[in-house]
């Protein structure tokens, strides 16, 4: 795109309140992007936007519509969109934090804002809108009051986190973690690694800096492969952290944080150790910025997820551990150990199938077969999906009479309205595709 269009792109998203990708939800003043996908062309959608008060629509050259007026004419729409908000970006002197990882990223990035939030003024990623739209939308909510930026970034094949990062032009970066995920479209593990490293990539050619979790040997590797990148380090075992026992009564993630010659009680309201160094990173970056360990702690208690992740719910029959969000390998582990290892009554977990797991997905869920096989205190255990029912073929435990296997949600229902659970600690796993909250009424 010529200098000349971005120009005038720019010019004209100064002269709107927002940007939106969505003609459903136009607000007035608004600039439109027409975005295409495979199953829908927001050109067509253009003229509707503007009707409803949109202050321009941007669309596709050949789209029919001229150029001029209200319409902006441009060769990709999803690129103008993307530069677009990296110019608006490289306009802000402000810290901008780029956040990877392959599982607790969301949590993570709401921990940041919660402590970042108790100084500075934050604009950070909505939800998960974490993909190669979500990260312009999120850079262009950017004003003049900002003082920080958190942005979130998702990938499922090579080379995206590397695109983001030249988009959102972070100073810092933070990756949680690296674990088996969308690996048809990674590859391999090694190609998680290396996709989540692009972020460590980036950081080391601008000489910027990476939170590095060194508790973790693969994030460690990881930066040791890079070394010129400089880091900050956090962690939990590191930094000498206790994480006290869950019970039915103290059920959420509660820490004893070495502070000078004192301990410092971190009581959160997350459920799950698997979540201690989202914790600690939390509260490393806050103190980076000069936010008092006690202050960041504050904002840590004060967070209450309300998204699915590490949610707890208490209903009229059971205790239900909500983590229904998304689902693979390396966290459905990390919650079974969690769970397996509280003290939980009555144990039950109902757990769905999870997904882009390539040839390696019948293997995967023989391991979460067999780890809930090998939890003598869990009572009943519902699967949920076809994957599942095809790990019974190399994982034959049918004959348990714990275990029922469901072909999906609607199927899960019917079992759990003949068999309802009552007086029961359930664990609620699997990922978002495969409907599980929707068996929330029932339990």
């Amino acid at each position: 795109m010529d200098r000349k269009l971005e120009n005038r792109l720019y010019d004209a998203f100064a002269s709107s309140t927002g940007v939106s990708t969505d003609s459903r939800r136009i607000e007035r003043g608004v600039m439109f992007f027409a975005l295409r996908g495979d199953k829908f062309d927001g050109n067509r959608f253009a003229q509707a936007a503007l009707d409803k008060g949109a202050s321009y629509a941007v669309v596709s050259r050949d789209s029919g519509f001229a150029d001029g007026g209200k319409y902006i004419v441009v060769d990709d729409t999803l690129e103008a969109l993307q530069a677009l908000a990296r110019m608006h970006r490289s306009r802000f002197r402000i810290p901008v934090i780029g956040l990877t990882g392959t599982n607790g990223k969301t949590t993570t990035k709401e921990l940041l804002c919660s402590v970042l939030s108790s100084r500075y003024s934050v604009t950070a990623t909505s939800g998960n809108l974490n993909n190669h739209i979500g990260v312009p939308l999120t850079l262009l909510r950017i004003t003049d009051q900002t003082e920080m930026a958190v942005v979130e970034m998702g990938a499922n094949h090579p080379g995206e986190i590397a695109a983001l990062a030249s988009i959102a032009l972070p100073d810092y970066g933070l990756v949680t973690n690296v674990g088996k995920a969308h690996i048809e479209g990674f590859g391999s593990f090694e190609g998680v690694k290396k996709t989540k490293g692009e972020l460590y990539d980036y950081l080391q050619r601008t000489a910027d800096t990476a939170f590095l979790n060194v508790d973790d040997d693969n994030l460690c590797g990881m930066a040791s492969q890079r070394p010129d990148l400089r880091i900050v380090r956090y962690g939990v075992e590191s930094a000498g952290v206790e994480i006290l026992p869950v019970t039915v009564d103290e059920p959420y993630l509660r820490l004893d944080v070495p502070d000078g010659d004192g301990i410092l009680r971190v009581s959160t309201r997350l459920i799950g150790s698997y979540n201690a160094p989202n914790v600690m990173a939390a509260l490393c970056v806050g103190q980076y910025f000069g936010i008092a360990l006690k202050d960041a702690v504050a904002a840590v208690e004060a967070y209450v997820p309300a998204n699915l992740r590490s949610q707890l719910e208490r209903t009229g029959r059971n205790l239900l551990v909500l983590d229904t969000y998304n689902a693979n390998p390396s966290s459905m582990k990390a919650s079974l150990d969690n769970f397996s290892a509280s003290r939980f009554p009555h144990k039950m977990v109902i757990l769905g199938q999870m997904l882009e797991l390539g040839p390696d997905s019948t293997e995967e869920h023989r391991k979460v077969m067999e780890k809930v096989a090998a939890m003598k205190d869990c009572e009943r255990a519902v699967f949920v999906g076809e994957e599942f029912e095809k790990a019974l073929a190399v994982f034959p435990v049918a004959e348990d009479v714990r275990f029922r296997f469901c072909h999906d949600v609607a199927a899960a229902r019917e079992a759990l309205g003949k068999e309802p659970a009552g007086g029961m600690s359930i664990l609620m796993k699997g990922s978002n595709a495969v409907g599980l909250p929707s068996l929330r009424d029932l339990l």
